[in-house]
């Protein structure tokens, strides 16, 4: 029995959510005293997953799955572990894991459990530790069933190298046109930009920049940061920026080490999507801000005086020590 992991993919080449859940799930295979397997679907170099703890990896190539489509990467991720006899398969909290994952359970009669934060306890049975209410409190969640699937948290492990010996296999499951009920026409994404779901860094901003036309400075502080760049929902409803970059409880979640909010008051809903965040940076000339009560750090001042100072710090602190 191995424990089998989904590490995703974009182009062909890993993602940072990859190494994450790959090493989570070595954290469990070393609880368990078994192996850990991974399975890709198109990627093309698979060697940096010996880093995280993976010995594994069965590497699916398809043209026909080279666009996203859930019900046949659940079917793809069910044989993986048929074949491998995986009682437990982990899956990151991607858009994409979150549409496949119930898809997977179903097919392997599975327990499911979503936004795990930590590794299970195996004392009295499988119990993990999951956010609830908009990471506003946790649960204890006890799962019964012989064959279980694992959703993990975004950002909440980590990435923790443990090298292995890695061995590949070529895998073909075999599928039928049934997983193919819906077609994929077009896929438009960001392009030479950081995605939300993959940065370490998300620069937010509000309705107080004023118009579209002030958001080169919002952009330039990203760039210092190495940041993704994100907008309250009013922004993106007004055509200000793309809904691509809408975050909060109706938008992208966001599960980053930094998130600066720039002008953005902290509506609930903006609050609940942006919680799992570890650090939360507030910028906004109102002090009584909703925001503020739930950041970490916070300035009160006006933006186009305050980001201009941050950005002429930044860059000056890496010319420093670079």
């Amino acid at each position: 029995m191995s424990i089998l992991v989904y590490t995703e993919s974009e182009n062909g080449k890993l993602k940072k959510a990859a190494f994450e859940v790959a090493s989570f799930a070595k954290g469990i295979a070393d609880l368990m005293n078994t192996s850990l397997t991974a399975v890709t679907i198109n990627a093309e170099n698979v060697d940096e997953l010996k880093t995280y703890g993976v010995e594994k990896v069965l590497k699916v190539s398809n043209d026909k799955l080279s666009k996203f489509n859930a019900d046949a990467y659940a079917e793809v991720i069910s044989q993986a572990s048929k074949k491998e006899d995986s009682k437990i398969v982990v899956v990151s909290q991607s858009a994409n894991a979150k549409y496949l994952a119930p898809l997977l359970a179903v097919n392997l009669e599975a327990g499911y459990a979503s936004n795990v934060v930590a590794l299970p306890k195996l004392g009295e049975g499988f119990v993990v530790e999951r956010t609830a209410f908009t990471n506003k409190a946790f649960n204890m969640t006890f799962i019964s069933t012989d064959v279980k699937v694992l959703g993990l948290s975004s950002n909440s492990f980590g990435l923790k190298e443990n090298e292995a010996s890695l061995s590949e296999e070529d895998f073909s499951p075999e599928l039928s046109d049934d997983e193919f009920g819906i077609d994929v026409v077009s896929v438009d994404k960001n392009k030479d930009k950081v995605s939300i779901a993959d940065a370490e860094v998300v620069v937010s901003a509000g309705r107080g920049m004023k118009g579209p036309e002030n958001w080169e400075m919002i952009e330039e502080l990203a760039d210092v940061l190495n940041a993704a760049t994100a907008c309250s929902k009013p922004v993106s409803d007004m055509g200000w920026r793309p809904h691509s970059e809408h975050v909060g409880q109706t938008g992208k979640p966001v599960a980053t080490n930094l998130y600066i909010a720039i002008g953005i008051s902290g509506a609930i809903q903006h609050l609940a999507g942006i919680s799992a965040s570890k650090n939360k940076v507030v910028i906004n000339t109102d002090p009584e801000a909703p925001f503020f009560k739930a950041a970490d750090y916070g300035i009160v001042g006006d933006a186009f005086e305050v980001v201009p100072q941050l950005i002429e710090k930044l860059k000056e602190f890496k010319a420093n020590n670079s």
